[in-house]
């Protein structure tokens, strides 16, 4: 088995009028998050973000924004098995990514069930990691 790489990205998608787009991941049930996932051990995070994104909503962005902000957490224990043992740590990088108005996107049907476009508290209330929160609380302008 191969380890993952304990370092990953988060992409905050929103719009010009401060919708966030959210997905709902398969398991676990109800887990609601911003575009996430992480590095190979090949690339940087501006290359994760990019793949990520296209991956997870078949969205094709060269515009990402790097907020050049990065983080620490503690990984959810039932993702630990998928990293080295000993490994409870992970690196976050936030990127985000404003669209003129809300898209279709295409969702990867192995990780994700849903999507949903809504506005800045709603995403805040929803996320449920308490980066991606703070990310959206950060990085989308308040609506006016």
């Amino acid at each position: 088995m191969s380890f993952k790489r304990p370092e990953s990205i988060l992409v905050v998608i929103h719009t010009s009028d401060s919708q966030v787009l959210m997905l709902r991941r398969k398991t676990p049930a109800n887990f609601w998050q911003s575009v996430t996932g992480s590095l190979e051990w090949h690339e940087n995070p501006l290359q994760a973000a990019q793949r990520e994104l296209c991956e997870e909503t078949g969205l094709s962005m060269n515009h990402l924004h790097d907020c050049n902000q990065s983080h620490m957490f503690e990984i959810y224990s039932f993702w630990r098995y998928r990293y080295k043992p000993g490994v409870t740590q992970n690196r976050e990088h936030v990127f985000q990514c404003q669209l003129e108005a809300q898209v279709d996107i295409t969702l990867d049907a192995a990780e994700h069930e849903e999507y949903r476009w809504m506005t800045k508290a709603e995403a805040v209330a929803l996320a449920s990691s308490p980066t991606n929160s703070e990310a959206i609380r950060e990085w989308v302008p308040d609506p006016e």
